[in-house]
């Protein structure tokens, strides 16, 4: 059994007419009379009243007819939501992102959602050096990192630029500063991430390398935490500038380059090279893949 020879069943049904049948399908009506007769033997039983044509269905025909209507009608309900998914009227997306960069995503998923409402979206909070493995391990339709991969399956498209800058709470000694010398940091109590990355050592060495103590008296596990250490007035801190715009643009803390810093974070797309991105994830990096956006100040790093 096919759904083509269901598809001529429920054609004669409805027409009551193996004649009509084979017009309505532009086929003859010996090529009709034998999708029936497939179907049939198929059943094992008659599905037309012997003598009555196509105007009366046995209890097989009735039950057949039944389950025929369900199947074509999932067939066209299937081919609805393939169009669908090609026109972006529905799917889903896996993302997925640290922390820290999601401040850059927002925006374009803002745009992403206004525009494909349809769409839904996933965002998993991933560590920076897992997302390449979950993107290969097909857990990710899509990954964002700091970094160029290793991983040769993966292709990695830039989006973004940022920089690390220096946040202090607008009373501090060095709040009314556009610039610092690092060496004027060594007595300064700074409020770290927990969390290791490749920004984070060249920090470290970069103090080390001027020689300047870099005293990370307080270790924290989020970026909005680390911020409201600041505000507090409990140490100060380098983080992405994206991650703190708004607290500069309210005054709530205030930015100064560090000289001898000069940091810039670039952002990846990163995805499968060896399979074709679903229409969903293709519209997300099409849109993204245009010139990389900068969030840089004259006064960060």
């Amino acid at each position: 059994m096919d759904l083509a020879s269901l598809q001529v069943f429920q054609t004669a049904v409805r027409e009551r007419s193996f004649s009509r049948a084979a017009e309505k399908l532009y086929r003859t009506q010996p090529a009709v009379s034998i999708s029936i007769r497939k179907l049939e033997n198929w059943v094992g039983q008659p599905l037309f009243v012997r003598g009555s044509g196509a105007k009366m269905l046995t209890d097989a025909g009735l039950l057949l007819s039944e389950y025929a209507d369900r199947m074509l009608n999932l067939r066209e309900e299937i081919r609805k939501g393939m169009q669908q998914l090609r026109g972006l009227e529905r799917g889903q997306l896996s993302i997925g992102v640290n922390e820290s960069s999601i401040h850059a995503l927002l925006p374009a998923l803002d745009r992403y959602r206004r525009m494909h409402p349809g769409i839904q979206v996933h965002v998993h909070r991933v560590f920076s050096r897992d997302v390449p493995r979950e993107v290969l391990n097909h857990q990710l339709d899509i990954g964002v990192i700091s970094y160029l991969p290793e991983e040769r399956e993966l292709t990695a498209t830039e989006f973004y630029r940022d920089s690390l800058v220096l946040v202090v709470w607008p009373g501090h000694r060095l709040a009314k500063l556009k610039d610092v010398d690092i060496g004027e940091l060594g007595q300064e109590q700074f409020i770290a991430h927990i969390v290791a990355s490749p920004y984070r050592q060249r920090v470290v060495q970069m103090f080390a390398r001027h020689r300047v103590p870099l005293q990370m008296a307080i270790e924290l596990p989020t970026i909005e935490s680390i911020k409201r250490c600041v505000e507090m007035k409990r140490g100060i801190a380098i983080v992405p500038r994206m991650c703190a715009e708004r607290e500069i643009a309210r005054g709530d803390l205030r930015e100064l380059r560090i000289r001898q810093m000069r940091v810039v974070r670039k952002l990846y797309l990163v995805y499968r090279q060896d399979r074709p991105l679903t229409a969903a994830a293709q519209e997300l990096v099409e849109m993204m893949k245009k010139k990389p956006t900068r969030k840089t100040a004259t006064s960060s790093a």
